[in-house]
C-alpha cells in the first residue's frame, strides 16, 4: 500500500509539474547491472561460501543437540537424578550456544551483515555514484530501479540507462587500474633509482676503503723501511764503538 501511495503521489507530482517544466525520467535494472559487475559476483560468491559454512556449523550443533536429547530419553530410566540434571544442563548450554551462534552469524549486526557491508556495499556505492553522475549530466529528474518492488507497468527501452551506468563503472575501473599501474611504475622507478644510488654509494665506499687500505699498507711499508734504517744505524754505531 505504501508503494502504491508513493507511485500515485509521484505521478501527481509529475503531472502537476509538467505544466511548468518537462519532467525527464529514466530507469535502471539494478539486477542486470550488478550481474555484470565482476566485483559484485566475487563478493556474492564469497558471501555464499561463508553462509554455507555457517549453516553447516549450525546444523552440526543442532544434530549434536538432537543426539544428546535422544540419548537422554533412551537412558533416562537408568540414570540417577544428578546425572539427568547434568545432562539436561548440558543440553541447555548447547541450545544457548546454538542461539548465540545464530545471532553471531545472521543477527542484525552479525557476521553476515558486516561481511556484506564490507564486500557488497562498496560495489553498490560505485553503482549509485555512477547513477548520480549520469543523472546530473543528463539532467534527469527521476531515476527508477526496474528490478525493485516499485512496479513499472510499462518501460520504454530508450529511457533505460543501465548500459550507461555499466560503462561509467567500467570507465572508473580502468581509470583506477591506470592510476594503480602509474603508481606501481613510479614505485618501481623510485626503487630502481634508490638501488642505483645505493650501488653508486657502495662502489664509492668500496673505492674509499681500498684507497685507505693501500694508504695504510704504504704507511706500514714506509714504517718498516724506517725501522730497518734505524736498526742499521744502531748496528753501525755499536760497531764503531767496539773498534
Amino acid at each position: 500500500m505504501k508503494k502504491i501511495a508513493f507511485i500515485v503521489v509521484l505521478l501527481c507530482t509529475v503531472q502537476l509539474s509538467s505544466a511548468q517544466k518537462k519532467q525527464t525520467l529514466a530507469y535502471i535494472d539494478m539486477e542486470y547491472i550488478l550481474e555484470n559487475v565482476p566485483e559484485y559476483i566475487t563478493a556474492q560468491n564469497t558471501l555464499q561460501e561463508k553462509v554455507e559454512k555457517w549453516k553447516s556449523n549450525l546444523k552440526k550443533l543442532e544434530r549434536h543437540i538432537e543426539v544428546l536429547k535422544t540419548d537422554l530419553a533412551t537412558e533416562k530410566a537408568i540414570l540417577t537424578k544428578d546425572l539427568i540434571d547434568e545432562r539436561e544442563e548440558n543440553i541447555t548450554l548447547k541450545q544457548e550456544e546454538l542461539t548465540r551462534l545464530e545471532a553471531l552469524y545472521f543477527g542484525p549486526k552479525g557476521d553476515l551483515f558486516l561481511l556484506r557491508k564490507q564486500l557488497v556495499k562498496p560495489v553498490q556505492d560505485q553503482v549509485y555514484n555512477a547513477i548520480q553522475n549520469i543523472a546530473k549530466r543528463k539532467k534527469y529528474d527521476f531515476v527508477f530501479d526496474k528490478s525493485s518492488e516499485l512496479v513499472m507497468l510499462y518501460s520504454n527501452k530508450k529511457y533505460d540507462i543501465s548500459e550507461l551506468v555499466l560503462s561509467r563503472i567500467v570507465k572508473g575501473r580502468k581509470i583506477k587500474e591506470i592510476s594503480k599501474k602509474s603508481s606501481t611504475k613510479k614505485q618501481e622507478a623510485k626503487a630502481k633509482a634508490t638501488a642505483l644510488q645505493k650501488a653508486r654509494l657502495d662502489k664509492k665506499a668500496a673505492k674509499t676503503k681500498e684507497l685507505q687500505r693501500r694508504r695504510a699498507a704504504k704507511l706500514k711499508e714506509q714504517e718498516k723501511k724506517r725501522k730497518l734504517l734505524r736498526e742499521k744505524k744502531d748496528a753501525l754505531k755499536k760497531e764503531k764503538e767496539g773498534n
